[in-house]
């Protein structure tokens, strides 16, 4: 016999971790800052001195808006001067039409949402789902206009609006910030990773396009559209230029272009500019401590911090 066929198969070695080698994490496992306590409490102390530094122009905002005006402009670095009391909030309330501007921006940001929420969502379906003839040019150009600053389109939508006998109206504010590009490509995004399966489905047992996309589509994606929503309030509250443009009525303004004109008709007030800072920024921060966790959860688990 040779020498290959008397030789004996050696026996497998023991399993376990070769030595000078860590083991590897297995997958789905957390991403760990290092080993030992110390890098997690050195990165836990950097978070907080970074949070402290992003929170102290907050503090100095609501301190000063809470302070006289003669307490504000004193030289110091305390953000507490004198006194606290309500004057400012006072004085803007009084030298101002607030409840009308407020009514405004909760109507205009509220039917903005809502609007902007049925286009993208339906348009985001369709770019996902259709095979119309043109549609990978349309979602080119809808891309593309991401790029496109809203500065550029502020005077052909101004004549626009003109030309439809629009100014001075609500849908002169409204109908411009409908049209989100940036909305329709993340929600096209989330509608490719739903299965086609569950829509094939219900096709079967005989539902409708519009019967699938209100029963299977828009159930399965209530996290993306809950932040999409809180995106577009958010921008719709904050909007400056556009409703500063096309309105001329007072009754008309928005909570930030009013505040602005008091702030410009009285001079530079820095205790009541603090104080209309954080009465237009009031709502928002009511918004996200009441939608803070379905923002986080979707943000988490539709990658929206990626795109």
């Amino acid at each position: 016999m040779s020498a290959a066929t008397t030789a004996r198969p050696r026996p497998p070695r023991p399993a376990g971790p070769r030595r000078g080698r860590r083991p590897q994490e297995s997958a789905g496992s957390p991403m760990l800052l290092g080993h030992g306590r110390l890098p997690r409490v050195l990165a836990g102390t950097a978070l907080g001195i970074f949070a402290l530094l992003w929170l102290l122009p907050f503090v100095w905002a609501v301190a000063t808006s809470f302070q006289r005006e003669e307490d504000v402009a004193s030289p110091g670095l305390n953000p507490i001067k004198g006194v606290l009391t309500l004057d400012a909030y006072r004085q803007v309330f009084e030298r101002g039409t607030l409840p009308t501007w407020a009514f405004n921006s909760v109507l205009i940001a509220g039917l903005v949402t809502l609007l902007t929420i049925v286009v993208s969502t339906l348009a985001a379906y369709a770019f996902s789902r259709g095979t119309f003839r043109g549609r990978r040019a349309l979602l080119a150009v809808t891309v593309a206009s991401i790029m496109v600053p809203p500065q550029l389109l502020i005077v052909p939508l101004f004549q626009q609006m003109l030309t439809f006998n629009l100014v001075d109206t609500y849908w002169s504010i409204i109908l411009p910030q409908v049209v989100a590009p940036m909305m329709v490509f993340i929600l096209k995004r989330f509608f490719d990773a739903i299965p086609r399966e569950l829509e094939e489905a219900a096709r079967i047992d005989g539902a409708s396009d519009l019967r699938v996309f209100w029963s299977i589509v828009l159930p399965l994606s209530r996290p993306i559209v809950s932040a999409v929503s809180v995106f577009v309030f958010i921008g719709a509250w904050n909007n400056f230029l556009w409703p500063f443009i096309i309105t001329n009525d007072p009754d008309l303004m928005t909570l930030p272009v009013g505040l602005a004109t008091v702030k410009d008709a009285y001079g530079i007030q820095y205790a009541q500019s603090m104080a209309a800072a954080m009465l237009a920024a009031a709502p928002l921060i009511v918004v996200f401590l009441f939608f803070q966790r379905r923002i986080v959860k979707s943000v988490a688990t539709t990658g929206l911090g990626g795109t």
